[in-house]
């Protein structure tokens, strides 16, 4: 059973945040899912969402800021006192501690308007590039077509992932533009019928974001390959049984 750990192990320590990841390394995940958008001054950095509002204790657009005002926000105090001072990790030092902790990361292009997608993938290949970063450790994923494309282009040797709520009915033409690896979807709409559909097409099928692993207990019959979770540690009890 393959579980992904979303934005880190999110329900234990501040999503998207070097906690959360050595949370997922002590709890011997494989993978974490992490999102990347720009600061002001064009350096790749983790967070979700557009403004940072909802995790750190300031507020404003992650693109309107620099990153030296970004690091000066407190990342963790929100969750819990335990993460006072936690600061926003960039991608550089995300995939650092990837490296370190023998994380592979899935790397979500996160793509707000009006930001420039062109420029975004571009600084992010770079930082992949100056860390030659192993292509077989990360993953791309994004809801915009467009930006994989361009790391389709610039890094063809990294896997791709498209993303989506529901799966449309042209998602086999979106996934050929790409050469998808994989398709991304929330396991809220997923039925048995569209899954197969899926792996009859040879494409990997991950699941965003189930939490209660009994709710999709039959999802791994359906050929589902991978559960991204808030709580990958709520897997374990269910792995155990699977291999009785």
């Amino acid at each position: 059973m393959n579980i992904m750990a979303h934005r880190g192990v999110s329900s234990l320590a501040p999503e998207n945040t070097l906690a959360a990841f050595n949370k997922a390394a002590e709890l011997g995940c494989e993978w974490i899912e992490i999102d990347v958008q720009l600061s002001f001054d064009q350096v790749p950095v983790v967070i979700h969402d557009q403004c940072v509002d909802r995790c750190s204790d300031g507020n404003g657009a992650v693109s309107s800021m620099t990153l030296a005002s970004l690091k000066s926000l407190d990342m963790g105090l929100w969750f819990a006192d335990t993460f006072k001072n936690e600061r926003i990790a960039t991608l550089q030092e995300t995939l650092l501690l990837a490296a370190d902790k023998h994380l592979k990361v899935n790397i979500e292009i996160k793509i707000y308007a009006p930001d420039n997608v062109f420029l975004l993938c571009e600084k992010i290949k770079k930082v992949i590039i100056d860390l030659e970063v192993d292509p077989s450790q990360i993953l791309f994923s994004s809801f915009n077509v467009e930006a994989l494309k361009l790391m389709q282009f610039w890094l063809p040797q990294v896997r791709r992932g498209l993303l989506f709520k529901v799966i449309p009915d042209n998602a086999l033409l979106l996934l050929a533009q790409i050469d998808a690896y994989s398709l991304h979807c929330n396991y809220l709409f997923l039925t048995g019928k569209k899954a197969k559909w899926v792996k009859q097409h040879g494409y990997q099928l991950y699941c965003y974001t189930a939490d209660v692993p009994e709710q999709v207990y039959q999802y791994w019959e359906w050929g589902v390959d991978m559960m991204i979770s808030n709580v990958p540690q709520a897997y374990r009890h269910i792995d155990d049984e699977l291999k009785a």
